[in-house]
């Protein structure tokens, strides 16, 4: 079991608070939505979660089964899925994958063919990245995030870009995953959500 918690943690750009005052603890099991207006600072608080941009007061900490781990391990147990995070374009999609996988292995020993399966690419395996719709690139970035060993699920918009058949696809496989992973989804659109049982506001902590 694994948890990551905020204690009294605050960032600001110039001399603009985005959030402050802030102590959360995100639990396995107990999805939660970072809620808020755009513009309204929840990619920067998930970034910061996900400790990919410091704090300027507070601390984010991971405890698994009780006992901390080291800030340099965060990166291992924590899969991520954003609009602004990039994939090698110039990369195929069955490229891409051995690239990903060489870094971050699958879970349940998931086969390139498989995971392109999951995700009903079959048909473009050989196609470029930069030749995806973007619809096809966000259900990429979600299926690297979904069925890659980790611990601590991060989806910020999730569905962005993505269709009717997509969005079952992802309320489909993030439902599987909510009982075992810490699962955090920054969104303004509730029916993204709908499955968490519990609503961080961001706005709560303007200061």
């Amino acid at each position: 079991m694994i948890s990551v918690r905020l204690d009294n943690a605050g960032k600001k750009f110039s001399r603009e608070w985005i959030f402050r005052a802030l102590n959360y603890e995100f639990k396995t099991g107990s999805p939660v939505a970072v809620t808020g207006p755009n513009g309204s600072g929840k990619s920067t608080l998930v970034k910061s979660v996900a400790g990919t941009i410091p704090l300027n007061e507070g601390s984010v900490s991971y405890t698994r089964n009780g006992q901390p781990v080291p800030e340099e391990s965060w990166y291992r147990l924590a899969g991520i899925s954003a609009p602004y995070l990039e994939l090698i374009e110039e990369f195929t999609l069955a490229e891409s994958i051995d690239f990903h996988t060489r870094f971050r292995p699958f879970t349940e020993g998931l086969t390139r063919p498989e995971f392109i399966a999951r995700l009903g690419l079959e048909k473009h395996s050989g196609k470029y990245i930069r030749d995806f719709s973007s619809g096809m690139k966000q259900k990429l970035k979600l299926g690297f995030a979904f069925f890659t060993q980790n611990e601590v699920l991060i989806l910020d918009e999730p569905t962005a870009n993505i269709d009717q058949k997509g969005y079952e696809w992802y309320m489909e496989e993030v439902q599987k995953l909510v009982p075992e992973r810490v699962v955090i989804i920054s969104s303004n659109e509730p029916r993204e959500y709908t499955f968490c049982t519990e609503q961080l506001a961001i706005t709560d902590f303007k200061r």
